[in-house]
């Protein structure tokens, strides 16, 4: 019984560990849309580096 016991206070204590290390990890909705901004800008960007390239290829 005392096995048993043992076994459930160190399942807890994990949890609870897990529990606040996760919880100062987690993203609002805020900075996931602003991730989702930066990334979409750095797609457009590439996009606009790529059509200057083959403009200054196509003029020579």
């Amino acid at each position: 019984m005392a096995y048993i016991g043992r076994s459930v206070i160190a399942v807890l204590v994990s949890g609870i560990l897990m529990a606040g290390v996760s919880g100062c990890k987690k993203e609002g909705p805020m900075e996931r849309g602003g991730k989702e901004i930066d990334r979409a800008a750095e797609k457009a960007g590439d996009k606009i580096e790529r059509a200057g390239d083959k403009l200054k290829e196509s003029v020579k």
